[in-house]
């Protein structure tokens, strides 16, 4: 399974480059922007497409920016379409993912301005505690690089497990010390391990596709992560050079603004959380 999804994701990201660069000219190829157009920003539904609407809605006019929201619902296409220009940014990733994309795809995408948290956690349908796990158990992870590392850092976290010392962003099961369950992981693409939850004991599942499945990180969370010294912080990007773009600059103080972290509070009551 992830050997076939890795397959899958490099061919959607392939195509798309390939595309991107037949059809967006020289000027994206020099790394500019025609600013005057509306600033289309690329996003997962949850929470980030919802954030980006509610300053579009309440905040974009009377800065004086014309904002379009592009939803995708999966973690490679959002970038190649920053990357060739498709879109002016994107609003989905943390640090340690884009660093790994950019490394894999000879991207060149920055960070702009840190907003939000999307604690990962670990959830069930089968039991009501974590250490109610049987042994011989099936975890479902995310199967990308940096979201399974994060998935068993979280494990490694509340003593399910125990990761190998130096074990980073990489990680994968081959790199767990200790299992005293005999747990058993199955590795699926990050936005299906909601739909696992009845085939599997449990499943670690990323906060945007958690919200998107009617569950409560705050509340139905096993476990979750801790916001505290977290460095997987959502952000704004954009390809590098377009940093300086007016709209952009105009959206990262939208985003960052006392309106968008009363909403973040409001709307997920600390199932997401403002990073600023």
């Amino acid at each position: 399974m992830r050997n076939t999804a890795k397959i899958t994701t490099a061919v959607l990201a392939a195509g798309a480059l390939t595309l991107g660069l037949t059809a967006c000219g020289s000027e994206e190829a020099s790394g500019s922007a025609d600013t005057s157009s509306p600033l289309v920003v690329a996003a997962s539904p949850v929470p980030h497409a919802e954030i980006l609407t509610y300053v579009k809605d309440n905040l974009a006019k009377d800065a004086g920016l014309d904002l379009q929201v592009k939803e995708f619902t999966d973690y490679v296409l959002p970038n190649t379409a920053t990357q060739d220009g498709s879109v002016g940014a994107n609003y989905f990733q943390n640090q340690p993912y884009l660093d790994d994309f950019n490394k894999k795809n000879g991207t060149d995408i920055v960070p702009v301005v840190t907003v939000h948290l999307e604690p990962l956690g670990l959830y069930s349908s089968k039991i009501k505690k974590a250490d109610e796990l049987k042994s011989g158990a099936t975890v479902a992870v995310p199967n990308d690089t940096v979201n399974e590392a994060r998935a068993l850092k979280l494990l490694d976290a509340n003593g399910i497990i125990t990761l190998k010392d130096g074990a980073g962003n990489d990680a994968t099961p081959k790199d767990i010390a200790k299992n005293p369950k005999n747990l058993k992981f199955k590795e699926l693409e990050a936005a299906q391990t909601p739909r696992s939850l009845d085939d599997v004991d449990a499943a670690v599942i990323n906060g945007n596709y958690a919200i998107e499945s009617d569950l409560k990180p705050s509340e139905d969370a096993l476990v979750l992560e801790s916001a505290k010294n977290n460095p997987y912080g959502n952000f704004l990007a954009v390809k590098k050079g377009n940093e300086d773009d007016p709209r952009v600059k105009k959206l990262a103080k939208l985003l960052t603004s006392p309106e968008v972290k009363k909403f973040i509070e409001d709307k997920y009551a600390g199932s997401v959380v403002a990073s600023f």
